[in-house]
């Protein structure tokens, strides 16, 4: 739930409060329920709420503890925070609302950085200790809830959103070249901390950064998944349901109903058949589908149908009239925190429009494949000597090799050097997971999963004031996936260990059906007004005035949009004009 932003001065003047406001303004369709603004010296906070936990104004941000001398912003949900206030109650602390935001300030008094560790959830925040000008910033440990932040030697701004520190002004929006060489090598995934632009960063997952008043710095890394295993098959079968139970009953935590997107795959149908084994009644399920396009299929519904009829579910099923996607696409564009090409970013937000009217709050299947080896890049993998699983990986994953780019970007934004390449192997060589596989994964769910799936979700579903809670990526399952045996997970065609768990209680349609995806064949096959879109970007005098790609490279992909791909099989074109659109719609 909703958008936080800041500023700390480092000059010795105030904080620029319209600075903060502009930023605050910015991120509205994250909080639409309420706003505010604090300032203190050289500190200013700035919230947009999206009420989900405690609906009165006792609960509103910026929120102040007067007693405890601490001020903080919050988005996401702690869902133990009904526990942790009764721990905090034994110990002697007064609670004047049912906030967990209220919980995290007087947990952060209590255990100070390492409230994290007591922490269930998804979060990030901005505590202020009011006497002494510190400013603790976190991040959840899956890094399901963003956090931006730029910086000079003048001021540090941080927000919920990129465009919100856009908004506040005074950003460097040169292009980060490492980062475009990750954007058009590493499937469009930019590593923290960096992010397309030179001027604006992110903090990493699992950290909590703790900043003085004179500017100094030191990060705490509070988590990382272990790979250590002990259980037969039948046991982490078992184990796994036990903890996605948990997880998926964390996540009804809300003073308003909760909803589930419920696609046909395996994944959110498995939310729902939990939820409904719990005794959820008339639980509201939401599916969508496009038109076909190119010979290919635009809708899952058959499945969806299924399981909305087996469990008895409050179902909305949204079939998107072709009138619609063109306008939903340059919505989806402008509301990235970050350029993400995966096409089905617009059935996200289109769905989310819908799905708003209905609810505040939905669980989501992300983060399955990435935990548990549901990709095709995945099996490759499994016999592949644990020191050779650089190559075997950028083979698979990379969108093509470091020296393709000297014919696709301008020599201005080239590098001598593989900066994507290295970057797997300094993480791939880091200690444990003991097969190339176990790495590949453990790669993919710390870095991958955050900047790609998890942002997407994030972005597209908050553009209209939608919550998504994401039940496979609760910690303590990632914890458990991550020490379960590869082949267990490979099993199956992929996710092996997760459909023995489903079994009895998913339907064996759905979980031996192909696996699928959020279709949009329109983008996935380029024509008509879509290749036109992509060409006036391509071909725009900002396009031009940047001269980011070879003209020879976009006259070839636009005269055959559909025959070149990357090694995932995207859209080579789609990739480049997304780049584009991103910058042209932040007018950058």
């Amino acid at each position: 739930m909703c958008g936080l932003s800041g500023e700390l001065r480092l000059d010795g003047r105030g904080a620029d409060v319209e600075a903060v406001a502009r930023m605050t303004a910015a991120m509205e369709p994250r909080g639409p329920d309420g706003s505010g603004l604090w300032s203190q010296g050289p500190v200013a906070l700035g919230h947009r709420r999206l009420k989900i936990i405690d609906l009165s104004e006792k609960a509103a941000q910026p929120m102040t503890d007067g007693e405890l001398g601490l001020t903080g912003v919050f988005n996401g949900c702690i869902y133990n925070y009904r526990e942790l206030r009764s721990e905090l109650r034994a110990a002697g602390y007064r609670f004047s609302s049912g906030s967990d935001t209220e919980v995290l300030i007087k947990a952060y008094h209590r255990w100070g950085r390492d409230c994290v560790d007591h922490l269930k959830g998804m979060f990030a925040f901005a505590i202020v200790e009011c006497a002494s000008g510190v400013l603790v910033l976190g991040r959840d440990r899956l890094g399901i809830k963003p956090l931006y932040l730029t910086r000079d030697a003048s001021r540090l701004r941080f927000a919920s959103t990129l465009p919100a520190l856009l908004a506040g002004g005074g950003v460097d929006t040169d292009l980060d070249l490492v980062a475009l060489h990750h954007y058009m090598t590493f499937h469009s995934v930019v590593p923290p901390p960096r992010t397309i632009l030179a001027g604006v960063s992110k903090l990493p997952p699992a950290t909590v950064r703790t900043i003085q008043p004179d500017g100094s710095q030191e990060d705490h890394l509070y988590w990382r998944p272990d790979h250590t295993r002990s259980l037969t098959r039948e046991d982490w079968s078992d184990a796994i349901l036990e903890a996605l139970r948990t997880a998926v009953d964390r996540r009804m935590v809300a003073d308003v109903p909760v909803g589930v997107l419920l696609s046909g795959g395996l994944d959110s149908s498995f939310i729902v058949a939990l939820l409904a084994e719990a005794g959820q009644r008339d639980l509201a399920t939401f599916s969508i589908g496009f038109h076909a396009a190119g010979g290919e299929s635009g809708d899952e519904f058959a499945y969806s149908d299924l399981v909305a009829s087996r469990f008895g579910t409050d179902h909305h099923k949204i079939l998107i009239d072709d009138s619609r996607l063109l306008p939903g696409l340059t919505g989806a564009v402008a509301a990235m925190n970050e350029p993400m090409v995966s096409h089905d970013c617009v059935a996200f937000y289109l769905l989310s429009q819908e799905v708003s009217r209905h609810v505040k709050v939905v669980q989501s299947g992300q983060g399955a494949d990435e935990v548990f080896a549901g990709y095709d890049w995945y099996p490759p993998l499994a016999d592949v000597p644990r020191d050779g699983v650089t190559d075997a990986y950028a083979k698979v994953f990379f969108d093509r090799p470091h020296a393709a780019l000297a014919g696709t970007l301008n020599s201005g934004y080239l590098l001598e050097g593989d900066v994507s390449r290295a970057f797997a192997g300094e993480h791939f060589g880091v200690p444990g997971a003991a097969t190339a596989l176990d790495a590949a994964l453990r790669l993919d769910s710390l870095v991958m999963l955050a900047d790609d799936p998890v942002k997407r979700v994030d972005n597209m579903t908050m553009a209209w004031g939608l919550e998504a809670r994401t039940p496979f990526l609760d910690h303590e399952l990632v914890e458990l996936a991550a020490a379960c045996p590869p082949e267990l997970k490979l099993a199956s065609g992929g996710k092996g260990v997760l459909k023995d768990a489903a079994r009895g209680i998913v339907p064996d349609e759905v979980i031996d059906r192909p696996k699928g995806y959020f279709p949009v064949p329109a983008i996935r096959h380029l024509s008509g007004p879509y290749l036109e879109l992509v060409g006036d970007a391509l071909n725009s005098r900002a396009a031009k005035s940047r001269g980011l790609f070879r003209p020879a490279y976009i006259k070839r992909l636009m005269a055959a949009p559909s025959d070149h791909r990357t090694t995932l099989g995207a859209s080579a074109l789609w990739q480049v004009a997304l780049l584009e659109l991103w910058l042209q719609s932040h007018d950058l």
